[in-house]
């Protein structure tokens, strides 16, 4: 058995001759979900049309199971490899069972009929991918959302070795885009068939997939596990974000913190800050956290969040150093929201800071900031 399900040598790809981007070099192993990430038209839709010989290479080769992929038929092909790209369909009369009925066709006789079984798989596609009542429908009277349902029914009842998808969940909404990525998970997992796929949505290519292909430039700019792909400075670098951040522990992309010096201070542990971290953030009230320990939930999106925040490390008690720290904060700040603040042995002093807030007329719950104060801080600037 070879090592590699599909492998690309040195290969090159582009237009006209043109290669745009080069030496290319893909390893993948037979059921694993390969998704290429990267900007709007960094070559990610080029990659995939030439590993499926929808455009010829410039150079370098495609192996797919040990075999050159320029040496198959089209038959051959179409019976293992399924394909679901980006370019709208307009096929005329063809009701949405009769376009999936066309993944059959690689199985059947010159007539293209269909055997009872086939109609059981094409029936059997259409269901798991909810597609099932658009049988009956012209297939151009549809919905985007819809129409990918139904493409993704046909590949599926190809009953293919891989299937090759660009952009997949583009039109769906979010309820069809987690339906739509857990059949793939399951066709890879249940089935072992290889996935290789773009996706816009990289917190679920970084859920779903096993390795990640970074498309930047004329060359593949990284490629490896999610874990070591999806780090901030790689996003950032990726995607040349420069006004916000992408955040690793939530898979989440964050609009830039609010600029100003902060005259609000949160206290909170435990994951209970973050709603109110991102109120203020939506209103542009700038705030200061703390004291937070680095391990903290909270502590992991204030540090994109917050103006300043005050912090420790894990499992240590809280320092004299940073209890001064935040009495010195909160005294400059003109209010203090307690957003859930928990404590323990190692933080049991910050109660103190509580105490001390309310004693000075500062103290309020998010509810009562939002409800009554929040307009006196909203063009804090």
């Amino acid at each position: 058995m070879a090592e590699y399900y599909v492998q690309t040598k040195q290969l090159s790809v582009g237009y006209q001759g043109q290669a745009l981007i080069k030496d290319i070099n893909i390893n993948v192993q037979k059921g694993e979900i390969v998704t290429l990430i990267g900007p709007n038209g960094a070559g990610k839709s080029t990659i995939l049309k030439s590993i499926t010989r929808q455009l010829a290479l410039i150079s370098g080769r495609v192996i797919f199971a040990e075999k050159d992929i320029q040496k198959y038929s089209f038959k051959e092909l179409s019976a293992r490899m399924a394909v679901v790209l980006t370019e709208r369909m307009k096929p005329e009369l063809m009701t949405c069972h009769d376009v999936v009925a066309t993944g059959r066709y690689p199985y059947t006789g010159r007539l293209g009929i269909l055997s009872r079984e086939d109609e059981e798989i094409v029936d059997a596609a259409m269901r798991s991918v909810h597609a099932y009542e658009l049988g009956n429908k012209d297939f151009n009277a549809i919905s985007d959302g819809q129409r990918q349902r139904v493409l993704l029914a046909r590949a599926i009842c190809q009953e293919p070795d891989m299937i090759i998808l660009d952009e997949p969940t583009s039109f769906l909404d979010v309820r069809h885009k987690l339906e739509l990525l857990s059949i793939l998970r399951d066709m890879a997992k249940s089935r072992n068939i290889t996935v290789i796929m773009s996706l816009h949505e990289i917190d679920l290519a970084m859920k779903i997939s096993d390795r990640i292909i970074c498309v930047k430039g004329d060359h593949i700019f990284r490629h490896g596990k999610p874990e070591e792909i999806f780090e901030e400075g790689m996003i950032r670098d990726l995607y040349e974000i420069d006004k916000g951040y992408f955040d690793p522990l939530f898979g989440s992309i964050e609009l830039p913190k609010p600029v100003g010096e902060a005259k609000v201070m949160v206290l909170s542990s435990c994951g209970n800050g973050i709603g109110t971290y991102r109120k203020l953030q939506k209103l542009g009230i700038p705030f200061s956290a703390g004291i937070l320990y680095t391990n903290d939930v909270d502590h992991k999106l204030a540090r994109l969040l917050a103006a300043d925040m005050i912090e420790m490390q894990p499992f240590e008690p809280v320092s004299e150093e940073a209890m001064k720290a935040a009495r010195e904060k909160m005294n400059f700040c003109s209010m203090v929201i307690d957003a859930g603040l928990v404590t323990g042995q190692g933080n049991a002093c910050m109660r103190k800071l509580l105490e001390e807030a309310a004693a000075a007329g500062k103290l309020m719950t998010e509810k009562e900031f939002f409800d009554t104060k929040m307009s006196e801080f909203v063009s804090v600037k």
